[in-house]
């Protein structure tokens, strides 16, 4: 690849979507998230321009799920693309992919337990991943389909920590046009033409067939709406965490929320705040399903016993709701 290859309005757009999270990464620095397709190649280039002009360490990390023939070519083509991107450190490794929840599930998890093992390893602070304004609308389509609540129609932020997504606001045109600009030459997973995952069947049917009944600009318009519920729940999340410390009791074996205090808030924000109750005191992430049952001890009691969650039992007793170590 030329060193300073044609600066082209796709080139331009990546570069400068990069340039934009930069200031997000500590002295760390960071690991491009890297397939070989062309999203992650075109933000491998444009980190590898912008990342010694911002006095960042940037470097690579890729990931082979071995879920089809020819897996480990495709990871060192990835790799050697890295290398000649100048992209160190460089690390290469295998994912360990179960079976549950399918296989797009399965290979996510295994992809970002690989990430946070590379970053324990490196000191590396952060993982540029290259979702563009595509991935954000089929996210958002898939979580209104599945009725999953604001946090799926949320999609995917911008910053994430330790994720960074700089293309969240970039077409996946722009990014294949920045890797034939730059004489890359990306990889095309054979996955994404197969009707067998969901995404895949969003992607070359539902959307095409949204823009053409009611016009273009669904894509735009599904990722604006994620935008607008991020706010939202920016918003909520911060009068949660305002109201968080000045409810919580000590509790024998955990903490407990005083059920009329709770009560008089709006349910998004108790909902807020169990989920609060439980990641802070025993680094649980609940559902929306397990917050619902643990709410339903707070709106819709009637004697009933308490909720078990992973770690943790909830019980309603004097005025309280209790939130004990299992």
């Amino acid at each position: 690849m030329p060193d300073r290859p044609r600066l082209t309005p796709a080139v331009a757009s990546t570069r400068s979507a990069v340039r934009a999270v930069l200031g997000a990464v500590g002295p760390g620095g960071a690991l491009v998230g890297l397939s070989g397709g062309p999203d992650s190649l075109a933000l491998a280039a444009a980190a590898a321009f912008e990342g010694p002009r911002a006095h960042a360490r940037i470097g690579a990390i890729v990931v082979d799920h071995a879920m089809q023939p020819g897996s480990a070519e495709v990871a060192g083509r990835a790799a050697a693309e890295a290398e000649a991107l100048g992209r160190a450190p460089l690390l290469g490794r295998r994912g360990d992919v179960g079976t549950e929840g399918g296989p797009e599930a399965a290979a996510r998890r295994a992809r970002y337990a690989a990430f946070a093992a590379a970053l324990a390893e490196t000191g590396a602070e952060r993982v540029l991943l290259g979702h563009t304004l595509d991935d954000q609308a089929e996210t958002v389509l898939l979580g209104l389909a599945r009725g999953s609540g604001p946090d799926a129609v949320a999609g995917m932020r911008v910053e994430a920590p330790p994720y960074l997504r700089p293309f969240l606001a970039l077409r996946r045109a722009t990014t294949l046009a920045a890797c034939a600009d730059q004489g890359l030459e990306p990889w095309h997973d054979p996955m994404n033409g197969s009707s067998r995952h969901p995404r895949v069947r969003l992607r070359t049917t539902a959307l095409p067939a949204l823009e053409q009944a009611i016009g273009p600009g669904v894509a735009e318009a599904l990722a604006r709406t994620a935008d607008q519920v991020q706010e939202d729940a920016a918003a909520l999340d911060a009068i949660a965490a305002e109201l968080a410390p000045d409810l919580a009791e000590l509790a024998e074996g955990g903490i407990a929320l005083p059920i009329a205090a709770l009560a008089a808030n709006p349910r998004a924000i108790v909902h807020r705040l169990i989920r609060l109750a439980v990641e802070d005191e025993f680094g649980v992430a609940l559902s929306r399903a397990q917050t619902l049952a643990v709410a339903r001890l707070v709106f819709d009691w009637h004697g009933q016993e308490g909720v078990d969650l992973p770690g943790v039992r909830v019980v309603r007793a004097a005025g309280r709701l209790a939130f004990i170590g299992a």
